[in-house]
């Protein structure tokens, strides 16, 4: 009976995490376009969302289901958790239709439907997370070459996204900017659970911030943090809501999952079947990423300039016609 308790806790914080943080998506980028229209937008490079009250009520609405996210972890397995957090495309992407008037199309629901599948898919055959009982043994794993290599890969093709791909063509490629969202996501994640860990095992006892390691992966949140908050922020002041939720989901999932198998080695457990289904869930949630962003901008109508650009030879006559 206690065990039921706790899946219903369990269930509860998360399906809470998951409006919370899908609404966040809405009333940040609400007040991104107020402080846009007062200041340099966020997607040049400004920074006038931090004096708009909305924006930091987008955050703080993030910041508590990321609260409740952590704290449904305490309750029920990941197994029953992780999944839920796909519910927050489907907050975010209902918002944006009401609130910030984006269309939501057949083509974007299919595609909701398809990234949600697949990445249920992904994480429900999953294999068991392994058991640690100190941060030695945390740091260990983090050490182990695999690891190394995903780390300083993930690191290095941030950087580029950064100094070369973003200088160049960022503003108008959307996954450039989730890409680096999500790559530093994965090792937010990594981190933030060796914190998490380091915490519990505080608690019963035995007191893990003594060593250097947990103030190490402490340092690594913060910084991941700060930079997947600005180019989050990026992202949404330049693109579609409903299709920068979904894809930012499904690209962070994906990263996260494979940085949790390569430092836990959680790989060496599966079977062939297992293995089989989460390829066949990698493919759903390429088919409905491939969707969403091919079908972004339709049933939304382009800004008035695009669109006498786009109708030169129209906007041309009618000019002249208006001058006789």
């Amino acid at each position: 009976m206690v065990a039921s308790l706790d899946n219903v806790r369990g269930l509860t914080l998360a399906m809470s995490s998951s409006a919370f943080i899908g609404s966040s998506f809405v009333i940040k980028k609400v007040g991104l376009k107020k402080a846009g229209d007062n200041g340099r937008r966020a997607a040049s490079g400004g920074f006038s969302y931090l004096y708009e009250p909305l924006w930091w009520l987008g955050m703080i609405t993030m910041i508590l289901g990321e609260v409740a996210n952590f704290a449904a972890y305490a309750f029920a397995p990941a197994v029953l958790v992780t999944p839920l957090g796909a519910l927050s495309i489907i907050f975010s992407a209902v918002l944006a239709h009401f609130i910030l008037k984006e269309n939501l199309h057949m083509f974007g629901i299919v595609g909701c439907i398809l990234c949600v599948v697949g990445s249920v898919g992904i994480v429900l055959h999953a294999p068991k997370e392994r058991k640690i009982d100190s941060m030695k043994e945390i740091w260990h794993l983090a050490t182990q070459p695999g690891f190394i290599v995903y780390s300083c890969v993930a690191v290095a093709c941030v950087l580029f996204l950064i100094f070369w791909v973003v200088e160049r063509s960022g503003h108008r490629l959307m996954l450039v900017y989730i890409a680096i969202c999500s790559l530093m996501g994965s090792l937010t994640v990594i981190s933030v659970k060796a914190v998490a860990i380091a915490l519990k095992l505080s608690f019963s006892g035995s007191n893990q911030f003594i060593y250097v390691q947990t103030w190490f992966f402490i340092v690594v949140v913060t910084i991941c943090c700060l930079v997947q908050l600005n180019y989050l922020n990026k992202a949404l002041d330049s693109f579609n809501t409903a299709v920068v939720s979904p894809v930012y989901y499904v690209m962070f999932t994906i990263l996260t999952i494979v940085a949790n198998m390569i430092m836990y080695k959680d790989w060496a457990s599966q079977t062939a079947t297992q293995i089989s289904t989460q390829l066949c869930g990698f493919v759903t949630i390429v088919a409905g990423t491939f969707l969403l962003h091919k079908t972004r901008d339709m049933g939304n109508p382009p800004p008035p300039d695009q669109m006498c650009l786009e109708e030169a030879g129209e906007c041309a006559p009618r000019s002249m016609n208006s001058s006789s």
